[in-house]
């Protein structure tokens, strides 16, 4: 569910008109919904009602500070995957305790930072990283709270691109080395074992893979139980699907019901790490017609949003749901159009064959679920400013990242010493 809804023939957010929006601040820009956001971490927390739990939300799904704040105030931790996302949970008000620091790379300068602020967990993901740490941490003359990542050789049955639980991804210490480890970190200076971490993929339909990954988390804890290696917490890692198409995924309850049916009784607390769950259909993407151009082939539909603003489809060839901001009336005839931004790219497109009706000059259009790795993925190619984030909340609303000039964007140059 979430609070985009057509109202008088118009598309809103809460009620407040997204026509209005766009006179405001202009377009391209992206919206989000408190109201969403609130739900959806409130239903992501009562599904896991009667287990200790702390839920982080995953700050690569959207990392601006107000979205932060706003799930802060409902008890909110954070995952984060660089020492720049460190910064920004901490900068939100969200405390060391509730923090889990995640990702394949972390550099010394990183690992120091986040013993500094005494986070509640770092999740290493190999044997090299652990050894490293622990010299951090003896230099220091500190102890790092740790959870290795164990990597279950479990499919996700998700888009290449965003599975992490495969034997040939990147991520973690393969779970058929993990009990070695386990016992290499125990006997090194400067660390303390509290977990296990297991995240297998993103955007994950179905609650097979997760059944088979948990159990392979259960056996785990049993065997390091038998070597006297007790585990205190097990970060489940999030990456459940929304719907962006005709997708079916599993409710968060569903989801808490088997976390409860195969971990439950293991006496350990629990940690959650959902990014698209909360953040994904909580936004959209507001563009502007710019033209439409009636090819031989195609009919396109050409908008001032581009592939720098939302990278997705171009990325995943994922699919978003595509609709007019005003809602076409009765006798309006739709016909398949592609929509496509300015970018010098053929691959700048949004989405083909989407039935839509005649469009002008200024039109407006809303490319859906794009709360999730939508602002946070922008860039500036062909030297487009990165557009607004802009937060809605009620009948109030507050622009939470300023349109970028393009002044501001060629003065981060510098010019060589011998140009000038």
């Amino acid at each position: 569910m979430n609070h985009f809804d057509y109202v008088n023939g118009e598309l809103t957010v809460e009620g407040l008109r997204l026509s209005a929006l766009a006179d405001a601040v202009g377009t391209p820009f992206f919206c989000y919904s408190s109201a969403t956001l609130e739900r959806h971490y409130r239903v992501y927390e009562a599904a896991f009602a009667g287990l200790d739990a702390k839920i982080c939300f995953a700050l690569k799904a959207n990392s601006n500070q107000s979205v932060i704040k706003t799930l802060a105030r409902l008890g909110a931790g954070a995952d984060v995957v660089s020492g720049g996302e460190l910064e920004r949970a901490l900068a939100a008000g969200i405390t060391g305790g509730k923090i889990v620091f995640s990702g394949v790379g972390k550099s010394r300068a990183e690992m120091a930072r986040a013993i500094e602020a005494d986070i509640h967990q770092i999740n290493v993901e190999s044997l090299p990283e652990l050894e490293t740490l622990s010299g951090v941490a003896v230099n220091m003359g500190k102890t790092a709270r740790i959870a290795l990542r164990v990597n279950p050789h479990v499919d996700a049955n998700t888009h290449a691109k965003i599975t992490t639980g495969k034997a040939e991804n990147k991520f973690g210490i393969d779970w058929t080395r993990a009990k070695e480890v386990y016992v290499k970190a125990a006997a090194l200076p400067g660390i303390e074992v509290t977990g296990i971490a297991m995240h297998i993929g993103s955007q994950l339909t179905d609650l097979a893979p997760y059944r088979a990954a948990f159990l392979r988390l259960r056996d785990l804890v049993c065997d390091l139980k038998q070597i006297g290696i007790a585990v205190k917490v097990l970060d489940i890692g999030g990456g459940l699907g929304i719907p962006y198409d005709k997708e079916q995924p599993p409710l968060p309850a569903d989801y808490g019901a088997l976390v409860k049916e195969l971990l439950g009784d293991l006496g350990c607390s629990f940690t959650c790490e959902p990014g698209r769950l909360i953040a994904g259909n909580a936004g959209i993407l507001v563009t502007g017609v710019i033209c439409e151009k009636q090819g031989e082939a195609r009919r396109f539909v050409i908008v001032d949003a581009a592939m720098n603003d939302l990278m997705r489809p171009t990325l995943y060839d994922s699919y978003h749901e595509i609709i007019p901001v005003r809602q076409p009336a009765p006798g309006d005839i739709l016909t398949p159009a592609d929509i496509v931004g300015p970018v010098c790219e053929t691959g700048d497109s949004f989405g083909t064959d989407r039935p839509l009706p005649a469009c002008a000059p200024g039109d407006l259009i809303a490319i859906l679920s794009a709360g999730a790795y939508g602002a946070v993925m922008s860039s500036t190619y062909n030297t487009r400013p990165l557009c607004p984030e802009v937060l809605v909340k009620g009948e109030s609303y507050a622009v939470i990242r300023p349109r970028q000039s393009v002044e501001e964007l060629i003065a981060g140059d510098k010019i060589a010493a011998w140009l000038e």
